[in-house]
């Protein structure tokens, strides 16, 4: 099989990542597929086989060829070698702690295993977010927000408790905000309020909120700016966000930590006040 293009393939993770969202309009349906699956999942195609992971993707082997080959590698071995050292720079001391931390739970009690365990995870998340976080996206983010009248709050399921958190916070902070969340049923109509002036955050994580993810993408389709908390870059929330952060939760248990999106979400509501504050003053 030949090369489909001639382009100079990725040297690190973030290249990679960079590259794959610079192509996603121009990939095919299949190719586009295992893009997605290879940025949720980078554990698995690091270390699986292509069968594996193309029973994974639910996609044919040859097509992970063609993937790795459209992003310039000889093969998908190439490809994989980047994961690897992904994996391999995650290692840190960090990590090695962490790790600590978990071999230590044969020590102690069935409880304090499970107390060790989600600390462990919630110490593995903030620590990603705090070398994958954009500073500039952030900047970008406190702007939209600071400048806003009124900032919608939009998150369903799992992502719910961030949102709640974020409406408490700018309430203390003398933020205006709208949680969108009702038992009324009528989210849609608070979220038709929205105006020009106006700005919303929207959360979800997969599996995504199909309600958020329809509000978010009418939002959109109204210019009004949106800054979205997810975990994918092929999440369809990214897709309808002016500014977006990607939030990769550890899970202990198979519960996921909700410990980064907590941290950036605190992060942002003071940012944002502190912003508007120094506006003021400036006024």
């Amino acid at each position: 099989m030949t090369r489909e293009r001639l382009v100079e393939a990725p040297q690190d993770f973030e290249g990679l990542r960079q590259a794959i969202l610079e192509r996603r309009s121009e990939l095919p349906k299949r190719l586009m597929q295992v893009a997605a699956y290879s940025l949720d999942h980078p554990d698995e195609i690091a270390f699986g086989t292509v069968a594996s992971i193309a029973s994974s993707a639910h996609v044919q082997p040859s097509t992970l060829v063609r993937f790795a080959q459209h992003l310039g590698f000889e093969g998908f071995s190439g490809l994989q070698l980047i994961f690897r050292a992904r994996l391999r720079e995650r290692n840190s001391s960090y990590e090695d702690r962490l790790k600590s931390i978990e071999a230590d739970t044969t020590e102690v009690s069935e409880n304090v295993a499970i107390l060790n365990g989600f600390l462990a995870a919630a110490g593995r998340s903030i620590e990603t977010l705090a070398k994958s976080a954009d500073p500039d996206t952030f900047e970008k983010s406190v702007e939209i927000l600071a400048k806003a009248e009124t900032i919608y709050l939009i998150a369903k399921r799992r992502a719910a408790p961030i949102s709640t958190y974020m409406a408490y916070a700018f309430g203390k902070l003398r933020v205006r905000n709208v949680l969108v969340g009702t038992a009324a049923g009528i989210d849609d109509d608070l979220v038709a309020m929205a105006g020009p002036k106006d700005a919303a955050i929207a959360i979800s994580f997969s599996p995504y909120a199909q309600e958020t993810m329809g509000q978010a993408r009418a939002l959109a389709a109204r210019k009004i700016p949106l800054v979205a908390m997810t975990d994918s870059a092929f999440s369809p929330l990214a897709e309808s966000a002016t500014e977006w952060f990607e939030i990769v939760e550890a899970d202990h248990a198979g519960f996921r930590s909700l410990s980064a999106g907590m941290a950036l979400a605190m992060a942002l509501t003071v940012a944002v006040a502190e912003r508007r504050r120094r506006h003021k003053d400036e006024r």
